[in-house]
């Protein structure tokens, strides 16, 4: 644990300054393992999305007050407590969440929030913000790895599951950029939200072994098919895959959830936006969000519309970017960046 920094001084201008982070919401593509067989459970497929994204601000208080206000203040607030203690230090922080990722929806919203208030402190103490240090400060990544890795840099990620004897965020095996014409239709459909806290830790030590040609098949799609179809920019090819690889996790998942996807429209949504011309679909973790991927924002007008018209003005539906950079982290105003 690396020693406190020395207090600034009051009239440091830094200590005045506000520290701005946003990042972008996750999209968990799929699993890879449930079972564990060669020493790494879980691993993982992701990619984050422009459109939806968190903004907090952070400014230094008074020693030993952590106050916070916005969408989800209180679990900022339990962030920014677990941040400085983890590092010993009685320092004293205000935070604002100026905009919240939807939660409990499949977004990533709770490992974003995490992360951005770890970071934000980092910026104000002068601490490491390597960012597998301020996950395990803020106790993240203890399953999936891929809002992590999606706050450090962006683009598609691809990490290796976690070992049990290790407390590390699992490895990034591949980050790799998704062309900047591709578009995400997303749909976040009224209903039950999806599985979190204490009800998930629950429900994956419920969830069965997942047959071995399952696995198998799995990661062949993700390394000779999923991945060679991104770097070629094939978008047809990457979709075929995503789409075999979420009926898979389906399968796994389905004792728990109540099917292949979560209960509700979820199921209905993600055959529509096939039919309306997506190359793939799927659902986020949990869910409730679904998602389809096309090669261009022209292709997103016909998906989105078939998402809206099942719908019927209820939920939300949006067409979004992929993210091709991680958070970003400013000093000064809350002026939105130029990634939207």
């Amino acid at each position: 644990m690396p020693p406190p920094p020395a207090e600034r001084s009051p009239h440091d201008p830094a200590a005045e300054t506000a520290v701005f982070v946003e990042a972008p919401a996750r999209l968990h593509f799929g699993m890879l393992d449930l079972a564990g067989a060669h020493g790494r459970r879980f691993g993982g497929i992701g990619a984050g999305v422009t459109a939806l994204s968190l903004l907090i601000e952070a400014r230094r208080a008074p020693a030993a007050m952590i106050e916070a206000e916005g969408p989800s203040a209180e679990r900022a607030a339990e962030f920014a407590r677990l941040m400085l203690h983890h590092h010993g230090l009685n320092g004293g922080v205000r935070i604002r969440v100026h905009r919240m990722i939807p939660e409990h929806s499949g977004l990533g919203s709770g490992t974003q929030l995490a992360l951005a208030v770890a970071r934000a402190i980092a910026e104000l103490e002068g601490l490491p913000v390597e960012v597998a240090a301020l996950a395990r400060a803020v106790g993240r990544a203890r399953r999936s790895a891929i809002g992590t890795w999606l706050f450090a840099d962006g683009g598609f990620i691809l990490e290796g599951g976690r070992r049990d004897d290790r407390d590390e965020p699992a490895p990034r095996l591949a980050r790799i950029p998704i062309p900047p014409d591709w578009r995400c239709v997303l749909a976040i459909p009224p209903g039950a939200p999806g599985i979190s806290g204490a009800a998930e830790q629950t429900a994956f030590a419920r969830l069965p072994v997942p047959p071995e040609r399952d696995v198998a098949r799995v990661a062949h799609l993700v390394l000779m098919a999923l991945l060679p179809a991104l770097v070629d920019g094939d978008v047809r090819g990457f979709g075929a895959a995503l789409s075999e690889i979420q009926c898979i996790n389906g399968r796994w998942f389905a004792p728990e959830q109540g099917g292949a996807f979560a209960p509700g429209v979820g199921a209905a949504l993600i055959e529509h936006m096939r039919r309306a011309g997506a190359a793939g679909v799927g659902q986020s973790s949990w869910g409730p969000a679904v998602y389809g991927i096309v090669g261009s924002a022209a292709d997103a007008a016909g998906v989105a519309d078939a998402a809206r018209d099942l719908l019927g003005g209820s939920g939300g539906v949006l067409v979004s970017p992929f993210a091709n950079r991680g958070a970003h982290v400013w000093r000064g105003a809350p002026s939105p960046t130029a990634e939207r």
